[in-house]
């Protein structure tokens, strides 16, 4: 790549500068592993398809569980360097990775949009917020603390400490791809811990950036490495990274049926896990509601990135008082905010297409209504869908329970504000979920009431804020991302205690047992 010579070790590894891909020369466009400081190269390749145009993007290396045990290797013998480093030195770093964001966000912006299809506005939010990201990381650096106990002795006082835990495993999906990339790793990094990615095949040329952005800020060799591979790879390197001892805790984003497997295997081995999963969030609105304001938020919140996204609002739950006007005002903040003369939103794959076409056709056999779309309309490529609301879902449909994914909303009424907690409860998810009122207090009365990691009054569903922490409920996962909790995730604490007085090795202060 960009001439730089290859040596074999026992693959390719590539010691020159940060190369520069692109979609048209494809032959030297072979994105490589990250490990120890090398962007490596493996005979395994793999093809990754733009899902704009169905054409060839690029090819990605595959890992192998050899690739795995040295990531693991190389993240472990990095560990106690790093683990000792200054809070200063991290905090710098870290402000120059964001820099770095900014400088190359032409270049990182056409990896976005090439690997999964990002329109203009999803992809500068995924790279400028995740530049903001690593600032707010780096100033939360210096706030971790110790402290020192009432201890419940005369003569013995006690220290708690919070360590960083060794390496950490960081699986990211491709639906952010920056964002939750980042975000997979720097919290642990900052807490002093060295950090495996495993990015998502999908998107491995943005999950090398990762990396790539580290470097070049300086991170030291082997604190961050990073994996991808072929998808029939998946369980096998998964399992290894998981197993390996130099691996103590685990933090994945993705899908419940994914997080369960990652779970089950770090329970096997006794290993913390951090787990931010699926979701089939529900907008509540109020009989008091601002229904212009309501309609664009239900809107953005259920169709932004083509409705892939956790949070997506996938449930619509509105007074019956407001069911007329308020249909009227989701149907014109659809066709304004989506146009039917622009183009089609883009799935990354085909399969999300597949997916919601047959859970709106199965709901609308079984007795479910259009409210807006068109579920046979044809469009350009087999990786575009245009919104789709439906009106009139059941339980007895697939479409109330699963997670759609895509550009899909369900709309619900409701008579009594228990009837619309009940409904937004009714669901095995808990990430997020909206109210919508101009009552502040109704607003708390039913947030409260809905088993979710997140309520947000007055605000779309999607809403992930680096000061607030993130996570959800139920098989929408456990523990937080985000703000001092997202670094506190990624330390355990450790206490020493010790005799008052004793400075010269004597017994004194120990209390004889039997």
């Amino acid at each position: 790549m960009n001439g730089n010579q290859q040596h074999e070790h026992p693959h390719g590894v590539d010691d020159g500068a940060p190369p520069q891909f692109s979609a048209t020369n494809t032959s030297a466009n072979i994105i490589p592993l990250q490990i120890n400081g090398k962007d490596v190269k493996t005979s395994t390749t793999y093809k990754v398809v733009n899902p704009t145009t169905n054409e060839l993007a690029w090819e990605s290396c595959s890992a192998s569980n050899s690739e795995a045990i040295e990531a693991a290797d190389a993240a472990q013998a990095a560990f106690p360097a790093w683990s000792k480093t200054k809070v200063s030195t991290r905090r710098d770093i870290f402000l120059k990775a964001a820099d770095v964001m900014i400088r190359r966000a032409d270049e990182l912006s056409n990896y976005i949009k090439t690997e999964t299809g990002a329109d203009e506005s999803f992809t500068a939010f995924n790279v400028f917020a995740s530049a903001e990201q690593l600032r707010d990381v780096a100033g939360r650096i210096p706030t971790v603390v110790g402290h020192l106990p009432a201890y419940n002795s005369e003569d013995r006082s006690a220290m708690i400490l919070k360590e960083p835990f060794g390496v950490v495993l960081g699986i990211a999906p491709w639906n952010a791809a920056y964002f939750l990339g980042f975000r997979a790793v720097t919290y642990a990094i900052a807490a002093g811990n060295t950090v495996i990615l495993k990015g998502s095949e999908l998107s491995p040329r943005c999950h090398w950036a990762v990396g790539s952005v580290f470097k070049e800020a300086g991170l030291p060799d082997g604190v961050l490495n990073v994996l991808t591979h072929r998808p029939q790879d998946a369980a096998e390197v998964t399992r290894t990274l998981v197993e390996h001892p130099a691996v103590k805790k685990i933090n994945f984003t993705g899908s419940t049926a994914v997080g369960r497997i990652i779970a089950a295997m770090a329970g096997k081995n006794l290993k913390p896990v951090l787990l931010e999963l699926g979701g089939k969030a529900s907008a509540i609105v109020l009989k008091d509601a601002d229904l212009e304001l309501t309609a664009t938020q239900c809107v953005i919140g259920a169709f932004l990135s083509s409705g892939q996204v956790c949070m997506a609002t996938e449930r619509i739950i509105v007074h019956s008082s407001l069911a007329s006007p308020f249909s009227q005002a989701l149907k014109k903040a659809t066709a304004e905010l989506y146009p039917q003369s622009g183009p089609a939103s883009i799935l990354i794959t085909p399969v999300g297409v597949q997916k919601n076409k047959k859970l709106v056709s199965q709901a609308l056999s079984q007795g479910a209504s259009l409210v807006a779309g068109d579920i046979n309309a044809e469009e350009s490529s087999n990786t575009r869908m245009r919104p789709i609301i439906v009106e009139k879902v059941t339980p007895a449909m697939d479409l109330y329970y699963q997670e759609s994914f895509g550009p899909t909303v369900s709309l619900f009424t409701f008579e009594a504000e228990e009837e619309a907690i009940k409904l937004a409860n009714d669901t095995e998810y808990g990430l997020s979920a909206a109210v919508f009122t101009n009552d502040l207090a109704a607003g708390f009365r039913v947030a409260k009431q809905i088993e979710s990691g997140a309520v947000h009054i007055n605000k779309m569903t999607v809403h992930d804020d680096l000061s607030i922490p993130h996570g959800g409920v139920k098989n929408s996962g456990f523990g937080r991302f985000n703000a001092s909790a997202g670094i506190e995730e990624f330390l355990h604490l450790k206490t020493i205690t010790w005799a008052d007085g004793v400075t010269d090795g004597s017994s004194a202060g120990l209390t004889k047992i039997g």
